[in-house]
């Protein structure tokens, strides 16, 4: 048996012969048919909302906000179909608003990817800057008592605009929904605030939980903080097919979209296992190494105490090298120091949650990373490179005396394995 492990813009073929590998995988839905006409059907018969149509008037300026280049939206093919559906409005009076959130610019090559040539030449497109304050504009105050600026244009919008796609979150529970605000056009005092130390680290921070978990509930409170009209959401399959339409107000759509979600890509486990191989899902999603944890995070679901997670993710943008996240990994000793760091009174640093949740993952089992980073950048990340997975898990199972059952998440965090005992 062969397993295809997503890796960039291709796959790994993973020899599973002789190994007592159980392969875990979202349940697989086919893209709809006509995915035009149902997301038509969905903007016109909207979740707890009136039409889209009856939403936008001719003189308003919109704001469209989507995803940037790390997330798998298919803007290629919902923006033409939004602005369709729009087509009463001027080109001119629309904004599509990139959201990086803490990330950088998307290039004009990654743009046209992105949204296709007609758009990307046709409409007036604007990457957020979480890092400038002159291109945000005071949106309010959060309920968790810190100030929120926003990207200056969809502040002075007159109509906003939100597209995500929905998938389990291993902070959030699940993407989508107002997370396409904040963090995506949010300033970056802000989204170091919700991305706090005591909120990475709350136990309900995690994969698929919605209810109680302070990272959601800081998401809702910022991003609610000026009126949404219109949120598109969409669930996608390996293939990048849409699989659902969840369009309407925010929260109603987005609790639609992510029963779905759970259905097909949460998969219980009777027992941890001390072998899990994951991925990141492939391209985009396995740009970075900072990304990469996602996957990570997945297979720690699920491992043993003390296990090993192997990694195919190929990381072609390094950690990445704008942000924090390799200075704060390369300046500790170790994991431990990393945490000492973090819990230090006063300290505040972007990118700090993703250094947290990687030291959540090493406390919990070895990781080995098959990449295209240098071998000497993942041993200063505290892992250890991986050239050749298969013979990574036969020296495992050596160690282990000759036997050890193996998961494997060809999707990543694709799919959501969890242990049965914590249902």
């Amino acid at each position: 048996m062969i397993a295809e492990l997503q890796y960039g813009e291709n796959t790994l073929p993973l020899d599973l012969e002789a190994l007592d590998a159980t392969v875990i995988e979202p349940r697989f839905i086919e893209g709809l048919a006509d995915e035009r006409s149902a997301f038509q059907n969905s903007v016109r018969a909207p979740i707890e909302s009136p039409p889209l149509r009856e939403l936008i008037g001719a003189d308003d300026q919109v704001a469209v906000v989507i995803s940037d280049i790390t997330r798998p939206l298919p803007s290629e093919r919902l923006l033409p179909w939004l602005f369709n559906e729009l087509n009463g409005i001027p080109k001119e009076n629309f904004t599509i608003i990139v959201g990086t959130g803490s990330h950088r610019k998307n290039t004009l090559e990654e743009l046209i990817s992105m949204v296709g040539r007609e758009v990307a030449e046709n409409y007036r497109i604007v990457n957020h800057d979480g890092h400038d304050r002159s291109s945000q504009a005071y949106a309010g105050e959060s309920v968790y008592g810190y100030p929120v600026y926003f990207n200056r244009e969809y502040v002075a919008a007159d109509k906003r605009i939100i597209l995500g796609f929905i998938e389990p979150h291993f902070m959030a529970g699940f993407s989508g929904g107002y997370k396409a605000v904040f963090p995506g056009v949010a300033n970056i005092e802000a989204i170091m605030q919700y991305h706090g130390v005591e909120n990475i680290g709350h136990r309900r921070s995690t994969w698929g939980v919605l209810q109680d978990n302070p990272t959601q509930n800081s998401i809702r409170a910022a991003g609610s903080l000026l009126p949404v009209d219109f949120c598109i959401n969409v669930t996608i399959n390996s293939e990048r097919g849409i699989t659902g339409c969840f369009c309407g107000e925010t929260l109603a759509a987005h609790a639609k979209g992510c029963e779905f979600a759970r259905e097909t890509a949460m998969v219980a486990c009777e027992d941890p296992f001390p072998i899990v191989v994951t991925t990141n899902s492939g391209a985009p999603l396995d740009l970075n190494l900072y990304q990469a944890v996602k996957g990570m995070s997945a297979g720690a679901e699920i491992v043993q105490d003390g296990g090993l997670v192997l990694i195919a993710s190929q990381c072609n943008d390094g950690f990445p090298e704008h942000g924090n996240f390799r200075k704060q990994l390369f300046s500790h000793e170790s994991p431990q120091a990393i945490m000492d760091t973090l819990n230090t009174p006063g300290f505040s640093e972007f990118d700090q949650w993703q250094c947290q949740m990687l030291v959540r993952v090493l406390e919990r089992a070895r990781v080995g990373v098959y990449s295209e980073l240098p071998d000497e950048d993942i041993r200063g990340a505290f892992m250890f490179p991986v050239h050749d997975i298969r013979e990574c898990i036969d020296a495992e199972i050596n160690k282990l005396g000759g036997t050890a059952r193996v998961a494997v998440l060809p999707e990543g965090p694709q799919t959501i394995p969890y242990l049965r005992d914590g249902e």
